[in-house]
């Protein structure tokens, strides 16, 4: 596989949903939104993916100004158009559409080429005793790798 920089993860999301499927799109950005990304100037928020007119759109994407941006400088919070084929934009509408579904970006990264790239899911949101559950899981693993690191010694 590629080498690519992560940029930013929405920790949150794994916390809040179950993911479905997971879809790499390109994003459409400004000149200086790329060069504050590059900085690593970039946060999710509540960030969604929006699906309208058989377009996708990323919401609440924060991106930093940047620093020597001065009067061409970006809207931090401007929606952002997503590069997805068209039955991608088609399959995920028709998900949506039923109860339950929402698309969420999940990790934003550099590939190999430089472009910037984000991975979307297709999730449904989690109950709390799905989340309470998790939780525990996560605790459970981290004892036993502790205690495992401890024997070794």
């Amino acid at each position: 596989m590629a080498e690519k920089k992560v940029v930013a993860r929405n920790k949150k999301a794994y916390h809040e949903y179950e993911m479905l499927e997971k879809i790499e799109a390109g994003l459409v950005l400004r000149g200086t939104e790329i060069k504050s990304v590059r900085d690593g100037n970039v946060a999710f928020r509540d960030s969604y993916v929006e699906l309208k007119k058989g377009e996708a759109f990323l919401v609440g994407f924060y991106i930093a100004p940047y620093v020597f941006g001065n009067r061409w400088n970006h809207e931090e919070d401007r929606s952002r158009k997503l590069l997805l084929h068209k039955r991608e934009i088609l399959k995920l509408a028709q998900k949506v559409k039923e109860r339950g579904f929402t698309v969420i970006p999940l990790e934003f990264y550099l590939d190999e080429h430089g472009k910037a790239k984000i991975q979307i899911a297709l999730a449904r949101g989690k109950a709390l005793h799905d989340k309470r559950a998790t939780l525990r899981e996560k605790e459970q693993k981290r004892e036993m790798d502790r205690a495992v690191k401890g024997y070794d010694r």
